[in-house]
């Protein structure tokens, strides 16, 4: 494959990761606090949180595997997995290795959930705001330089995402017995 080929597979499934981590993190708010959704409406908000948080893995793993075979610049593997050891552009590639971190951590302790106690999750959980963040700003100042869709775009997620917290923020109240009942729900 061209490196002009995978410089736009690169670019195309970094924007559509991004669309798809504020997506993913925006069904997170939804799913959360007060006012959830309750019965069949929030099994169907949780599958479709989880079920884009498995497309997002596709696309940012592939975005991922372009960008360091690309060759247009250097890029390492050491650079995935260690922030701000790249050798081309080592702020913005570093920020998108932070929320490469962030996310693993927020998808190992999903998968231990229940292994784990309930407020160390969703303490640990908090860190997808930090990692949404972080992946907007690197999409923003990366990828958005000479391609002024993929700015729109940034700003369009940054916009439904911003939103959505303003809500979370408004429509939280602590209900202890409703968290702990659905806390005790199978989430099969």
């Amino acid at each position: 494959m061209s490196g002009q080929a995978l410089w736009f597979i690169s670019r195309a499934t970094g924007v559509v990761s991004i669309v798809l981590i504020t997506l993913v993190v925006c069904l997170g708010m939804v799913t959360a606090g007060r006012r959830r959704p309750h019965g069949e409406s929030a099994t169907v908000v949780m599958g479709l949180h989880r079920w884009l948080s498995l497309g997002m893995l596709v696309f940012l793993g592939t975005h991922i595997v372009t960008a360091i075979s690309d060759g247009y610049v250097s890029i390492g593997w050491l650079s995935v997995l260690v922030p701000f050891t790249s050798g081309y552009e080592t702020l913005l590639v570093g920020l998108g290795t932070l929320g490469v971190d962030l996310l693993v951590v927020l998808l190992v302790t999903s998968y231990l959930r229940h292994r784990i106690p309930e407020h160390r999750w969703r303490l640990i959980h908090w860190l997808s705001y930090a990692m949404w963040l972080v992946a907007l700003g690197h999409g923003f100042f990366m990828g958005t330089s000479d391609q002024p869709v993929l700015r729109v775009v940034s700003v369009a997620c940054a916009v439904v995402g911003g939103l959505m917290v303003s809500w979370r923020v408004i429509a939280s109240h602590s209900d202890g017995e409703r968290r702990r009942e659905i806390d005790a729900q199978e989430w099969t």
